[in-house]
């Protein structure tokens, strides 16, 4: 579930993080918790750390579907890469954390601890990009990180991306705490619903053309050319 943004934060990622330490163990408790003073966000290791759920599954779906290769941003513990190449589709995870590169490597997944914004193989040429678990809250901006992930994908590439179930707008910073209390470096992250992912998706060059909700998630379907139109959600 993790990247680092424009300007990595220092510390974030390292062996003694928080995150490392759940990548590791594959348990929580794990929060962001807010500066703002806005209580904590639960962050579902066990769920990342398991076998892909119904909602994952619809996901693996849509991706399989096209057939071509696929980058996972922010793998962390390699549920979705690792399902993707089982099936003989080729696939690659990124991850800033070294803990969740070795646990995806460890299960057969193929992955590099990097940055989305690092230099990375096959710019301009993937098919689909999966932006799950969040993780377009990546680096606190998300007209930035979807601006990134418009150069990676090919000309008729696809960004499959889940956004949050509720109508939410947000950047702010957080701090990781583990169950013993445990805070992290703090950093920038962000989170949007449907209408506010689509607005900036737009801003980046990437048009929603789908969307569809899964086990209480929801997903978007963005692509580089906008003249599809957009979709329904649906089950």
């Amino acid at each position: 579930m993790s990247a680092y943004g424009p300007t990595p934060v220092l510390g974030w990622g390292h062996t003694d993080d928080p995150f490392a330490t759940a990548m590791r163990t594959g348990r929580g408790p794990l929060w962001f918790r807010r500066e703002d003073g806005l209580g904590r966000i639960p962050l579902h290791v066990e769920r990342w750390c398991a076998e892909p759920d119904r909602a994952d599954r619809s996901l693996l779906r849509r991706a399989l579907r096209r057939d071509l290769p696929t980058l996972d941003i922010g793998c962390g513990p390699g549920r979705l890469v690792t399902a993707l190449q089982s099936r003989g589709l080729p696939a690659l995870g990124v991850d800033v954390t070294r803990a969740a590169v070795t646990r995806t490597v460890g299960l057969g997944g193929s992955a590099l601890c990097r940055s989305v914004f690092d230099r990375l193989p096959g710019e301009g040429r993937w098919g689909t990009a999966l932006l799950a678990d969040g993780n377009l809250g990546i680096g606190g901006d998300p007209a930035a990180l979807l601006r990134r992930i418009a150069q990676l994908l090919a000309f008729d590439g696809r960004l499959l991306v889940e956004v949050e179930p509720e109508d939410v707008d947000e950047r702010f910073t957080v701090c990781l705490e583990d169950g013993s209390g445990r805070l992290g470096p703090p950093f920038p992250w962000a989170r949007l619903g449907v209408h506010a992912a689509m607005r900036v998706g737009e801003s980046a060059g990437l048009g929603a053309v789908g969307g569809w909700h899964s086990g209480g998630r929801l997903f978007l379907e963005l692509a580089l050319q906008h003249a599809q139109g957009r979709g329904e959600l649906r089950e």
